[in-house]
């Protein structure tokens, strides 16, 4: 199953995309499972009087829209052809272009943007996810790079 010669023509490679909506009410677990007591997150009206269009999401949210809607982590290793067991993360970052609301209808699109292998048989893989609204609006973009050992 793991067989390919060349990490580097996984280079463009584009996932399947997903779509999802994100609910207020998971923006409160969120909110409450990582000790976050900011009002904006778990109630609209306080939001609003912060100048929020709605209760906005927390930094790493979109995580959990990858998580519900998205295809598994390993789903999306299979189809890189990466053993698990050889897989390292290397690093995370994540770019914000627009607030993102509960409400909103995110659209998310994976593509492998850079694959460099090397000659001991490491190679590292840079995925890039951009996020659009309902109104088709680039709200984020994630990046991670992940490492595959000989």
């Amino acid at each position: 199953m793991y067989t390919l010669a060349n990490p580097e023509d996984k280079k463009g490679y584009v996932f399947t995309a997903y779509s999802g909506k994100v609910e207020a009410g998971k923006i409160k677990e969120l909110a409450l499972a990582i000790g976050e007591d900011n009002p904006i997150y778990t109630d609209e009206a306080k939001a609003k009087e912060e100048g929020f269009d709605a209760i906005p999401i927390l930094p790493t949210f979109m995580e959990a829209i990858d998580m519900w809607y998205g295809p598994t982590f390993e789903d999306l290793m299979e189809q890189l052809e990466i053993d698990m067991k050889k897989l390292l993360h290397g690093e995370q970052e994540y770019e914000y272009f627009a607030p993102i609301y509960a409400g909103d209808t995110i659209h998310a699109e994976t593509k492998v943007t850079d694959v460099k292998a090397k000659r001991n048989g490491m190679a590292f893989y840079t995925l890039e996810t951009v996020y659009r609204n309902q109104n088709d609006e680039k709200v984020m973009a994630a990046r991670m790079m992940l490492v595959k050992t000989p």
